[in-house]
């Protein structure tokens, strides 16, 4: 049996291709302190746990492929709290925010088009891409000039008569990044001028430091070319239901997703019911989980200036922070550090940057930081990270 050109082309993702060597360094007795993948420590809110158990249908039937109406209904209110409205035929529930993406990109592409990002840009975008044949064409955005996007001639170069969408994170995983309102403008007007899709993945939303959040769904003019991404995992902590949503007020690219979500069934019909009670979690544990991960990321920052050579940019949102490492390659280091180092008994694990680029060359001496653990060990990660610099003996000597 042959294995296709197509899945032969899908890249390992930067975030999870290292986890072989990080389970051999706990097999041979190391604590490994993960700030590879955004897995949030925080508590699930109780809601999704009771829901399910309070479940008493004697058969768990297929449901509907749009999504189970309890949950529908949830997403459009807590839509309309953030200042946009959307019908119930406009919200699509799927399998996390994965398939919504895989559905977005399904929905505006043939194979051969393409699709804009700005670089550094998640990972598993790419991944869902090659899966299409669909190619990605990046806009690079520089850590020394805090990720912010390019001017619009710039962006306008990239775009070609095979470009038939942007997609963009806001805020930004891998940079905790948060767009201005006058990038926000400028891709609205690139968008419009072409009329591509804006596929918008606004997973992070609630978690903005220090100032509110602008969706660009409350921006006028968009209603025809917005594809909104949504996901619950991080919201509420709650990464393993695997329960997303897709919003759009075209009605064309909603009656044709259709045909492929009528074709998967339906979404797991106990993990909908789960989602729908979290949606009547109470506020306040959004607002808390908002000052613990401000308080994380200060915990972060002030540990990472502690440490020669390493650079970084102050994240806006979200619970990511890409870093500049005096080494070699980012993925050797990340390697050598699971493999050959310990700080009595314990080691780091982190997502090499490179992954996270589609220029070849950049983000060699990168990495992204996942600020999920408690301040503890936070602190302690970062020092075991400094640690390892010293030792590692590709390190570039810093004057």
């Amino acid at each position: 049996m042959n294995v296709s050109e197509r899945i032969s082309n899908v890249f390992a993702s930067p975030i999870r291709k290292l986890s072989p060597y990080a389970a051999a360094a706990k097999a041979a007795g190391k604590k490994v302190y993960h700030l590879n993948i955004g897995q949030p420590d925080i508590q699930t809110p109780p809601a999704f746990l009771e829901a399910i158990r309070a479940f008493d249908d004697s058969v768990i039937a297929y449901g509907d492929s749009r999504g189970d109406a309890r949950l529908l209904n949830a997403i459009q209110k807590y839509y309309h709290d953030w200042g946009m409205d959307f019908d119930i035929n406009e919200i699509t529930i799927t399998a996390g925010g994965s398939e919504a993406l895989l559905i977005a990109m399904m929905g505006v592409c043939d194979p051969g088009d393409e699709i804009l990002v700005f670089e550094p840009f998640y990972a598993n975008y790419l991944s869902f891409a090659n899966v299409l044949g669909v190619n990605m064409k990046a806009v690079t955005t520089k850590a020394e000039k805090g990720y912010e996007l390019p001017g619009e001639a710039a962006v306008e170069a990239c775009i070609t008569p095979r470009t038939k969408a942007i997609l963009i994170t806001n805020p930004g995983n891998p940079t905790g990044r948060v767009l201005t309102s006058d990038e926000m403008e400028l891709v609205a007007r690139v968008v419009k001028r072409h009329d591509l899709a804006l596929i918008v993945d606004e997973v992070y939303r609630e978690f903005v430091y220090g100032f509110p959040f602008r969706s660009f769904g409350v921006m006028p003019g968009l209603e025809d070319n917005l594809i909104v991404v949504d996901s619950l995992s991080k919201r509420y902590s709650a990464c393993g239901a695997r329960i997303g949503a897709l919003l759009s007020h075209n009605a064309d690219f909603n009656e044709q997703i259709m045909k492929y979500c009528q074709a998967r069934l339906c979404c797991p019909e106990l993990e909908q019911i789960g989602a729908a009670a979290l949606y009547s979690t109470p506020r306040q544990y959004l607002a808390d989980v908002n000052d613990e991960y401000r308080r994380r990321r200060d915990t972060l920052e002030k540990a990472l200036s502690k440490l020669p050579g390493v650079t970084f940019s102050s994240p806006q949102g979200a619970f990511y922070t890409m870093i500049k490492m005096p080494v070699d390659s980012a993925e050797k280091f990340a390697i050598w550090m699971l493999e050959q180092f310990d700080s009595h008994g314990e080691t780091v694990m982190f997502a090499p940057g490179d992954g996270f680029y589609l220029t070849p060359g950049l983000g060699t001496d990168e990495a992204r930081l996942a600020y999920v653990l408690n301040c503890a060990d936070l602190e302690r990660a970062i020092a075991i990270i400094g640690e390892g610099l010293k030792a590692y003996p590709g390190a570039k000597i810093i004057a």
